[in-house]
């Protein structure tokens, strides 16, 4: 068979084929009368073979030593290969978040285009500085892309900086909110409490339905931060979770601070007082734990409160009983 009837065939061009001969892969077992090159059927199966190896990526070098070489051993060569593709994969996945970034800033130009490449690789850059004035760059013009900044906020460590993203996320609207939630199914509990901060700062229903979410989950700081916010958000269910924090002194001034702004009612007030009563009387509380709640009575206003704080000044423990008294003094002078 001629070279063009195997170029037609085999889809091979008749160039490449000249190639494959100048390199020592196939080589024509004959010449007809004129000169022409004429391959047999085992030179045709050998093209196929050739094509085969060359659409699993091995280089033509490579491609040689697999046919020619009888103790070549194709598991290393595959094993590379894997590794290689995984690389390349991965480096094009990079690039096509990348361009999604991009393209989801609707940049109206090569200027903002260029402004987006920028912020996106301060957002990864090694220097705090420079990762939170990315953060603090979204109030520009062109903004860092939401799912960039929730990225970023899932893997922050660095305190100022996870406080600058959160600021960014909570600019950004409810935009982040669905991507954050999904930070709440990590399996990495500090990757779960850098959502549920992050949720804590996003306005809106949804952010609160997630943060509800959260107070099932099985870390108490993701629990905690879940129950804080709700707590500033007026939720009065999780005054329970917020007693326990002070009692365990998780939070402890923070959780009372929460309690004090849900008091904002008669009702509520009582229910809190009466809860920080009950958990002062138990028998499992220490020392440590009755002070701290002895002192979350001092903003909660209504006779409950004062009933009990007029009744633990008189408490054996002596550190208590001061605390009472003192904060009764303070109520007094109001």
């Amino acid at each position: 068979m001629l070279i063009g009837e195997v170029a037609r065939r085999s889809g091979v061009s008749a160039r490449m084929l000249r190639h494959y001969e100048s390199l020592g892969l196939v080589r024509p077992s004959g010449r007809t009368g004129s000169g022409y090159r004429e391959y047999s059927g085992e030179d045709i199966r050998r093209i196929f073979h050739i094509e085969s190896l060359r659409s699993l990526g091995l280089s033509l070098r490579d491609i040689g030593r697999a046919l020619d070489d009888p103790g070549f051993a194709p598991s290393a060569l595959v094993d590379d290969l894997i590794r290689q593709t995984r690389e390349r994969l991965a480096a094009e996945t990079e690039l096509l978040t990348r361009l999604r970034r991009i393209d989801a800033a609707e940049p109206a130009g090569w200027e903002d285009v260029l402004q987006v490449v920028a912020l996106l690789q301060a957002l990864e850059s090694k220097s705090p500085d420079a990762r939170q004035r990315a953060a603090l760059s979204s109030a520009d013009e062109v903004p860092v892309p939401v799912e960039a900044l929730v990225e970023a906020a899932l893997s922050e460590t660095e305190p100022n900086v996870a406080g600058a993203l959160r600021w960014a996320l909570a600019r950004s609207g409810e935009g982040g909110t669905e991507l954050l939630a999904k930070g709440l199914g990590s399996p990495v509990a500090a990757v779960r409490e850098r959502a549920v901060r992050s949720l804590a700062e996003m306005p809106g229903d949804e952010a609160a339905a997630r943060l509800r979410d959260a107070l099932a989950d099985p870390d108490v700081a993701v629990r905690g931060h879940a129950a804080l916010a709700l707590g500033t958000r007026g939720a009065a269910d999780v005054i329970p979770t917020l007693i326990d924090m002070i009692a365990e002194g998780r939070n402890d001034t923070d959780a009372a601070d929460a309690l004090s702004a849900l008091a904002s009612d008669t009702v509520t007030a009582d229910q809190i007082a009466t809860g920080l009563v009950d958990r002062l009387a138990a028998d499992t509380t220490e020392a440590p734990a009755r002070g701290r709640l002895t002192q979350a009575l001092a903003d909660i206003p209504g006779n409950t409160a004062s009933r009990a704080l007029v009744e633990l000044s008189h408490d054996e423990d002596r550190a208590v009983a001061l605390t009472a008294a003192y904060l009764l003094q303070l109520r007094d002078a109001r």
